[in-house]
Formats: C-alpha cells, sequence, structure tokens
C-alpha cells in the first residue's frame, strides 16, 4: 500500500504543520467535540499537530491516536504531555493493519491523512470496520486546486503544480478534498455532509498572513524545490519566481485564498 509523505519529516515541516494546526484551529475544529467517554479514534496523527486541539475540545474523551511513524509518535506523545492533557494515548500503527477489534470506537478523525494514500477508499473501508454502528467519521482535507491570489503569478501555479504533481507521483492526491463526498460514499457510509472552509487572507488579517500565506502554503511549496526541480516538473528559475510571487500575495495589497474540505459521516 503506497504512503507517501512527499513533505518529509525534517524538524521545518514540523513547524510547518504546527503553524497550519495553529493557524486554522477555529476554522477547523470549531464543531467538532466529542461526549465524555465516548472512544474516539484519531487515524493518522502524524506529530500531535491536530491532537492538542481534540484532545482541548473533548477533555472527557478517551482518544487513541496512531500514526505509521514511530517518530512522530513519539513527538505526538511529548507535544500532547506538554500540553497537559490525559485523555490521549498513542501507538504506533498502521491504519490499513489496527490492533483495534471491529465496533471498537463511536467516533473517528482524520485529517490530512487521505491525500497521502494510494487507496483512500480503502482505509476509509477498513476504518469503518472498527467504528461502531452508527459511529461517526470526521475527514479534513486540502484542495490545491483551490489556491487563488492577487496579483495571480503563472509562475507560482506552475510552482504549487510542482507540489502536486510530485504527491501525485508518489501515489498521493493534493486535489482530494473535492473528492470527499464520493469516497465516503464507495466507502460505504451513510448521512454524508461536507462542508468547504475557505481561509481568506488579506493585510487585515495580519495574524494569517503570517501563519498561513507565509508559514502553511508558501513554506510547503517551498520544501518541495528540490525534488521538483530535479524531477524535471518545473524549471529552477520558474520555481525560485513562484515563491517570489507567492511571497508577493503577502505584502500590503496582496490577496491569498484557500480552501479545506470537511466531511461528516455514519456507519
Amino acid at each position: 500500500m503506497n504512503r507517501a509523505y512527499v513533505h518529509g519529516y525534517d524538524h521545518r515541516e514540523n513547524i510547518r504543520l504546527q503553524d497550519q494546526a495553529s493557524t486554522l484551529v477555529e476554522l477547523l475544529h470549531s464543531d467538532t467535540s466529542y461526549p465524555a467517554g465516548s472512544r474516539v479514534l484519531e487515524a493518522g496523527c502524524g506529530v500531535g499537530a491536530q491532537t492538542v486541539t481534540l484532545a482541548r475540545n473533548s477533555p472527557n474523551a478517551l482518544i487513541t491516536s496512531v500514526d505509521i511513524s514511530a517518530t512522530s509518535v513519539a513527538e505526538a506523545r511529548t507535544k500532547v504531555a506538554a500540553a497537559g492533557f490525559a485523555n490521549v494515548q498513542f501507538q504506533q500503527a498502521d491504519i490499513f493493519n489496527l490492533p483495534h477489534g471491529l465496533d471498537s470506537f463511536d467516533h473517528i478523525f482524520v485529517c490530512f491523512v487521505l491525500e497521502h494514500l494510494s487507496q483512500p477508499v480503502a482505509a476509509l473501508h477498513t476504518l469503518k470496520s472498527h467504528l461502531k454502528q452508527g459511529g461517526t467519521i470526521t475527514v479534513i482535507e486540502g484542495d490545491h486546486g483551490s489556491v487563488y491570489f492577487h496579483p495571480d503569478s503563472e509562475a507560482a501555479r506552475k510552482a504549487i503544480h510542482g507540489q502536486v504533481e510530485l504527491q501525485r507521483r508518489a501515489g498521493g492526491n493534493a486535489l482530494i478534498g473535492r473528492e470527499l463526498y464520493p469516497l465516503l460514499h464507495k466507502a460505504g457510509y451513510s448521512s454524508i455532509r461536507v462542508s468547504p472552509r475557505m481561509v481568506y487572507v488579506d493585510a487585515s488579517k495580519p495574524e494569517l498572513v503570517e501563519g498561513f500565506t507565509k508559514k502553511t502554503f508558501t513554506a510547503m511549496i517551498e520544501g518541495v524545490r528540490e525534488p521538483a526541480i530535479k524531477a524535471g516538473i518545473v524549471e529552477q528559475h520558474v520555481f525560485d519566481q513562484g515563491i517570489r510571487d507567492l511571497y508577493r500575495a503577502a505584502e500590503s495589497d496582496g490577496v491569498f485564498c484557500y480552501t479545506f474540505f470537511k466531511a461528516l459521516a455514519n456507519k
């Protein structure tokens, strides 16, 4: 099963993930909380960027957070402990082969995971087997095809395409946000509700200019510079101009927009 994390696992990427999570807490998580005593599976917790918010929003739920990377699990455990939460247990595990029985969880939470999987429907179907009848799954994904900015830039679009194409070649899909409804439907879920969550950034929102336009999105694209150029997807001078133009959208007269998609469905 192809699972390639094209962004890498270095310290810079961990910082970017944390910037993303802290910037988008209200937009992505404000309507997600779980009842006291409910068992919640966070599938693909990574370095715990979303886990802290899950634990904070549902302090009396019992959260199990798993990831295939032992290094990421260790970092997530440290992060949650430092935040003072004791309602999360961590395990290194593959979501296609979880060490949990059928119908083990009341709720499942999946954030920025499906985009990295070559068989997202199979992943969703497998997760459904661990969900109790009537339980819910929440899925959040981005969609790099939803990006637009002012001033517009062909070079910036080509730089973004470099990241999208690298992810496609690795078996993932950076445009997966728009597909959440059909993916969940194919996996057999019911009562599927999908809502777009747009991040709109202009100079009146300095925290988003810094936290999202610069430190989340542009930093992510900038991070694939070498592999995108080496793979021949985009020429070096075009990529570098594209990054400059993305930063240009963070200036006082610039605008940046991106849409995430959040889905809630039942078993």
